[in-house]
C-alpha cells in the first residue's frame, strides 16, 4: 500500500507539472530550491569588524526566513583591500551564478560590475553612486545595481565642528584618504572645503597610497603646530585603521573618524553612518530580490541612522578636553 501510494503521488505531481505553464513551473522549482548569495567584502576574513558585519547580515537574513544550510547558500569572499583580490573574487563569485550579490565598498561594486551586467547587485556603505556611475539615479537606479549610501554633505560640517570644539582647538585639518579606494573623494572634499570657512580652519588634502606614504604623511603633520586629522571612509582606511589610530596617538594628533570601529580601537571620536544598520537594511533588499524584485526598480536609499562615539580615555592621553555639548550628543562615551 505504501509503495502504491508513493507512486500515485509521483504520478500526480508529474501530471500537475505537465498541465502547468512552463514558466510558472520553473519559478516554483526555483522557489523551492536553495537560493545562492555571493558576498564580496573589503575587509580580511580575520578582521573582527568583518565578523561583526557577517553576524549582522546573517541575523538580518534569518529574520526574513533566509537561513544558511536551509534555503540559502552564502559564498563569502574577503579582499582585504587588495585590488587584485577584488578582481579575482568578483570573477569567482559571478562564475558561481548566484541569485544575487552583496557588495561592500566602491572597489567591490566596480569589480563585480566588470564581470556581470545581469546578476542583481546590492551595495552598502557607498558614497555618491550616481557620480561614480554605479546607478542612473537614486530614485530609478536602472540596470542590475542598487543599495545604500553612507554620506550626505552636511556630515562634513559636523566633522569640522566637532574637531574645532575640542580644547585646544586645531588650526588646520588634514583630510586623509586613499585615491584608488576613494574615487568619490572629490564630492566629500568639496563639502568639507565649503564648510571650512564657518569654522575658521584651514583644510589640507593628504592622499596616501600605501603604508610608507601613510607613515610619512603622519610624521609630516606632527611637525605642523595644531594639526588635526579627518579620515574619510574608504577600504584602505578601514583595513589600516589600527595603523592610523596608532600613528595619531604617537604623534598626538586629534582625529575624527568616519565609523566607530576606529574609536573602539583607540581613536578619539567618530561620526558617521551606522554601518550595522546598513547591513540590516541591505538584507531587506536581498530578500526582495530573492523574491523576484528587480534591482533597477528599488531606489537607492540615503543613510538614516548616524552615530557619534567619543573616547575620553584617548582624549585624556592627548591632553584634550571634549566639551559637554559633544558628550551630550554622543551615542556612546568610552571612559
Amino acid at each position: 500500500m505504501t509503495g502504491r501510494l508513493a507512486r500515485r503521488r509521483v504520478l500526480l505531481a508529474g501530471a500537475a507539472a505537465a498541465l502547468m505553464p512552463g514558466t510558472l513551473f520553473a519559478q516554483m522549482q526555483r522557489r523551492n530550491a536553495i537560493r545562492r548569495l555571493g558576498v564580496l567584502q573589503s575587509l580580511s576574513s580575520s578582521d573582527p569588524l568583518g565578523k561583526i558585519r557577517v553576524a549582522t547580515l546573517v541575523k538580518a537574513l534569518a529574520a526574513r526566513d533566509w537561513r544558511e544550510a536551509d534555503n540559502l547558500r552564502i559564498d563569502w569572499r574577503w579582499a582585504g583591500g587588495d585590488p587584485a583580490l577584488f578582481e579575482r573574487y568578483a570573477a569567482e563569485l559571478v562564475a558561481l551564478d548566484p541569485d544575487v550579490l552583496f557588495s561592500v565598498s566602491t572597489s567591490s561594486v566596480e569589480a563585480l560590475r566588470r564581470h556581470t551586467t545581469t546578476i542583481p547587485i546590492v551595495f552598502a556603505i557607498i558614497t555618491d553612486p550616481v557620480g561614480q556611475g554605479l546607478v542612473q539615479s537614486l530614485a530609478r537606479p536602472g540596470g542590475n545595481v542598487t543599495g545604500f549610501t553612507d554620506f550626505e554633505p552636511p556630515m562634513a560640517g559636523k566633522w569640522l565642528e566637532m574637531l574645532t570644539q575640542i580644547t585646544p582647538a586645531p588650526a588646520r585639518v588634514a583630510v586623509l584618504y586613499n585615491p584608488p579606494t576613494a574615487p568619490f573623494a572629490p564630492l566629500m572634499l568639496h563639502a568639507i572645503e565649503n564648510a571650512a570657512p564657518s569654522f575658521t580652519t584651514a583644510i589640507r588634502v593628504t592622499p596616501v597610497h600605501d603604508d610608507a606614504e601613510l607613515e610619512a604623511t603622519m610624521t609630516d603633520l606632527a611637525r605642523e603646530e595644531r594639526s588635526s586629522l579627518l579620515v574619510l571612509e574608504n577600504a584602505f582606511a578601514t583595513v589600516h585603521r589600527d595603523a592610523i589610530v596608532a600613528l595619531a596617538a604617537r604623534y598626538r594628533l586629534p582625529a575624527i573618524y568616519p565609523v566607530r570601529s576606529f574609536v573602539d580601537h583607540g581613536g578619539l571620536m567618530s561620526y558617521g553612518t551606522d554601518n550595522n544598520d546598513q547591513y540590516q537594511r541591505a538584507a531587506d533588499y536581498l530578500d526582495r530580490i530573492l523574491k523576484g524584485a528587480k534591482p533597477g526598480d528599488l531606489p537607492v536609499q540615503n543613510p538614516t541612522k548616524f552615530e557619534l562615539v567619543v573616547n575620553l580615555k584617548t582624549a585624556k592621553a592627548l591632553g584634550l578636553t571634549v566639551p559637554p555639548s559633544i558628550l551630550a550628543l554622543a551615542d556612546e562615551v568610552i571612559e
